[in-house]
C-alpha cells in the first residue's frame, strides 16, 4: 500500500529487525521528574512507537556529574532509573519498536548552573556553551570517565534498552579527543590518530565486552564545515573506519553542526533540507559492517525515501517530522502519506522551550509532551456528540474544528477571508516559511475526510451567531494590529506623534499587499520574532531599502530561542538592511521617521516612505460574552493575543471537552 517501500523496508541490527528505516532520533525532551523518567517522557516515546517508527533512540543521559547540561536529564550514575526506563521499554519493544539509549558527555561545553562542577575535557579548552572554561583530565579521570560510560550502557541493559548510541556529536567529549585542535594532550590519549581514537574504541570495546554480542551499540557524530579547526568528512571517514573495522559498531547516526556551529544542530527552515547525506554517502563507500543513518532537515518520507532509494543511507532520523506527526510511519506504511502532518521547522516549541530548560513540545501538535494527559494524536469518541461551530478558521479555530469532529461532532466552521490560516497563513508568505501553506492544505484536507464543513467568505454578525442551530459555539476570531502606534516601552504615549499623517501599515497589510510603501521602508519591531523580522525580510528581497528600529538590544532577540536569529541577521545584512537596536521612535513624519537612542539619547531623522509598526495586537471578539442557550468558548487571539503555538493548544484543549 505505501508509496514509500524503500523506506518501509526492514533492516536488521544484530539479531533486531527493525520493521522500516525511520528512526525517532535522540533528543534532549528535559522530561525527567527529579531525574527520573516519567508517565510525560514515557508516553511521548510509546506514541511515536506506536506510530510505527522503527528504531526509537531514547534522550541522552549523562554518563557523569560533569556531564549534566540540562535541568530535565535523567540522573547520572545511579541505579534508581532502572525500574522506571523498565516501564517504558517494555511498553514501547511490546508496540513494535526497537529502543536504545543515546550516552552522553558534553566535555568542555558544560553548564555549571546545572552541574555544578567542573566540565572535564581532554585540554582545558574552553566551553563553548557558556563562558567558563573546562578541567584537563588526569590520567586517572580519563579512566573515570570510560568507566562511567561502561557503567551507565550496563544501566541501560538493565533497565530493558536493546542498546546505546554512544555520542561524538557536536564536539562533545569523544569528537574533543578526536580533534586535534581541541586534544593537545601529549600521553597515549593525543596526538597520532591511534591515540586521539583510543578513548572512543576503548570506551566501545567495553561495552561490547559488558553487554554481550546482541547488544546493538550505535555512534552518533555531526559534521560541521563552519570553521576549519573542526573535523572534515576525509578525517571522519578515517576515524569511522577504524571504528567499524573492530565490527562493535552496528550504525552510525550523522547529524549536522557543532557547538562551534550551533544554528545547524537542529536546522530551522532557513536552512536546507538533507543536510548530511554529502558526508553519509561517503560513509556508505567506506564502512563495511556499520549500516549509516543520515540526520538534519529529514522532514517528510518523501526526503526519506529519496535518501534511501539513492544508496545515501541505510536508515533516515525524522525528529521533528515525528514530535508534529506521531504517527507518520504507520500512515506512510498504511498508504496516508497525505494525512501526515508537516513538520514546519519553526523550533519554537522544541528547540525553542529546551533552550529555556522546559520539557519539549510542538508548534502544530500541542499534544507532543502532554501525551499522558491527553492520549497523543488518537482520539476517543465522544459519548455525546453534539452539533458545534466554530466562527473564524486561524489556527486556534482550525485545531478546534478538526479535533471535535475526530471525536464525532457535528462542525461547521465559518471564516471571514476567503482562505483559512489567518494572520499564520500570511506568515506563510514570508521567505522560506513556505511550509505553513503546506499545513493550511493539510487542514483543509482533514476537513474534507472528516465531514467538517468550511465557509469562507462569511463574516456572522450577532444575530446570525445566536439564531445557529449550533449547541456548543467555539469563538476564535483572533486579533487586529494596533492602530496607534503605541511602544510599549514609551508607555506614557498613548501613540506615535505624527502618525495622522498616514503611510503606517502593519506587517499583516505588507504581507496581503494592502501595503502602499514606495522605495524606502522602516520597520519597528517590538516583537524579537518572525511577525516583524520575516516581513522586513520580505520586503528586502522585494528591491526596498529597508531600516529595523528595535528597542530590543539586537534584531530578532525572540528568535534566539529557535537559533535563527543569526542566519536571518546575515541574510538581513547581505540585503542591505540596516539594524538599528535599542531605539524608539519619536516621531513619524510621512516621509520619515525621528528616533532616539535609549542608550545615549541621540536623536536621528530616516528617511522613508512608509512605516510598518510589529508591534502588539488587541483582540478582536464582535460577540457579547453569553449567548442564550449556547456553550460558549473563546480561544486563541481573541482572547489574548499570542504566539500561533498557543492558538493551536487552545484549539486541541477547548475541543477535547466538548
Amino acid at each position: 500500500m505505501t508509496q514509500y517501500p524503500r523506506l518501509m523496508s526492514p533492516v536488521q541490527l544484530r539479531d533486531h529487525t527493525l520493521r522500516n528505516r525511520i528512526v525517532f532520533g535522540a533528543h534532549t525532551a528535559n522530561m525527567s521528574d527529579q531525574g527520573l523518567p516519567g508517565p510525560r517522557f514515557g508516553k511521548y516515546l510509546l506514541e511515536r512507537a506506536l506510530g510505527g517508527a522503527a528504531l526509537i533512540v531514547a534522550e541522552p543521559v549523562p554518563v557523569h556529574r560533569t556531564g549534566v547540561l540540562t535541568r530535565g536529564n535523567f540522573l547520572h550514575s545511579d541505579d534508581a532509573v532502572i525500574p522506571a526506563f523498565r516501564t517504558i521499554t517494555d511498553e514501547v519493544k511490546a508496540a513494535g519498536a526497537v529502543i536504545l539509549q543515546q550516552l552522553y558527555h558534553i566535555g568542555a561545553h558544560g553548564d555549571s548552573d546545572l552541574s555544578f562542577a567542573p566540565h572535564w575535557s581532554p585540554s582545558g579548552a574552553p566551553s563553548y556553551h557558556d563562558s567558563d572554561g573546562s578541567h584537563a583530565m588526569t590520567g586517572a579521570e580519563v579512566e573515570e570517565l570510560l568507566e562511567a560510560h561502561v557503567a551507565a550502557a550496563v544501566r541501560a541493559k538493565a533497565a530493558g534498552f536493546q542498546g546505546v548510541e554512544v555520542w561524538a556529536a557536536y564536539h562533545s567529549l569523544l569528537d574533543q579527543f578526536w580533534t586535534p585542535w581541541s586534544n593537545r594532550r601529549t600521553d597515549h590519549w593525543g596526538g597520532s590518530l591511534e591515540n586521539r581514537t583510543r578513548f572512543s574504541r576503548t570506551l566501545i570495546d567495553r561495552i561490547r565486552s559488558a553487554c554481550g554480542e546482541q547488544f546493538i551499540i550505535g555512534l552518533a557524530i555531526s559534521y560541521s564545515t563552519a570553521y576549519e579547526v573542526t573535523l572534515d568528512a576525509e578525517a571522519l571517514c578515517e576515524i569511522l573506519d577504524l571504528h567499524d573495522r573492530t565490527g562493535h559498531v552496528d550504525y552510525v547516526t550523522v547529524g549536522s553542526g557543532s557547538y562551534l556551529e550551533f544554528e545547524s544542530i537542529i536546522p530551522p527552515f532557513t536552512h536546507g533540507e538533507k543536510l548530511t547525506t554529502p558526508l553519509t554517502a561517503q560513509l556508505k563507500s567506506v564502512l563495511k559492517h556499520a549500516v549509516v543513518t543520515s540526520e538534519a532537515g529529514i522532514r517528510t518520507p518523501e526526503n526519506g525515501e529519496a535518501i534511501i532509494a539513492s544508496g545515501l543511507a541505510d536508515l533516515v532520523s525524522i525528529v521533528r517530522g515525528q514530535i508534529a506527526d506521531p504517527h507518520l510511519a504507520r500512515k506512510v506504511a498504511e498508504g496516508r502519506a497525505d494525512d501526515v502532518r508537516g513538520c514546519i521547522s519553526c523550533n519554537q516549541m522544541c528547540w525553542g522551550r529546551r533552550s529555556r530548560d522546559y520539557w519539549i513540545s510542538c508548534l502544530i501538535n500541542p499534544s507532543a509532551g502532554r501525551e499522558f494527559e491527553w492520549g497523543g494524536d488518537r482520539f476517543s469518541p465522544t459519548s455525546a456528540p453534539k452539533d458545534v461551530l466554530v466562527v473564524g478558521a486561524g489556527p486556534a479555530g482550525l485545531e478546534a474544528a478538526r479535533v471535535a469532529a475526530e471525536r464525532g461532532h457535528s462542525v461547521e466552521i465559518v471564516e471571514a477571508l476567503p482562505v483559512v490560516g489567518g494572520q499564520f497563513r500570511l506568515a506563510g508568505m514570508q521567505p522560506r516559511r513556505g511550509q505553513i501553506l503546506e499545513l493550511m492544505d493539510w487542514y483543509e484536507r482533514q476537513f474534507n475526510r472528516l465531514g467538517v464543513r468550511l465557509r469562507l467568505n462569511t463574516f456572522l454578525e450577532h444575530q446570525e451567531l445566536t439564531d445557529h442551530p449550533a449547541e456548543v459555539v467555539v469563538v476564535a476570531t483572533g486579533s487586529l494590529p494596533d492602530d496607534s502606534g503605541f511602544q510599549r516601552w514609551v508607555p506614557h504615549e498613548a501613540s506615535l506623534p505624527g502618525i495622522e499623517a498616514g503611510g503606517v501599515w502593519s506587517p499583516e497589510a505588507v504581507l496581503r499587499r494592502e501595503a502602499r510603501l514606495g522605495d524606502a521602508v522602516v520597520v519597528y519591531d517590538e516583537g524579537g520574532n518572525w511577525r516583524g523580522v520575516g516581513t522586513a525580510w520580505a520586503m528586502a528581497e522585494a528591491g526596498r531599502k529597508v531600516t529595523i528600529v528595535t528597542p530590543d538590544p539586537f534584531v530578532g532577540k525572540e528568535l534566539t530561542r529557535t537559533a535563527a536569529d543569526g542566519v536571518v541577521r546575515r541574510r538581513l545584512g547581505a540585503l542591505g538592511v540596516r539594524m538599528l537596536a535599542e531605539h524608539r521612535l519619536l516621531r513619524w513624519h510621512g516621509n520619515g521617521v525621528t528616533v532616539r537612542s535609549f542608550l545615549t539619547g541621540e536623536e536621528e531623522v530616516i528617511a522613508a516612505s512608509g512605516l510598518v509598526m510589529a508591534t502588539t495586537n488587541r483582540a478582536f471578539d464582535p460577540f457579547p460574552e453569553t449567548l442564550p442557550g449556547k456553550t460558549l468558548h473563546r480561544i486563541g487571539d481573541c482572547a489574548a493575543p499570542r504566539l500561533a503555538a498557543y492558538a493551536f493548544h487552545e484549539g486541541r484543549k477547548v475541543a477535547m471537552v466538548i
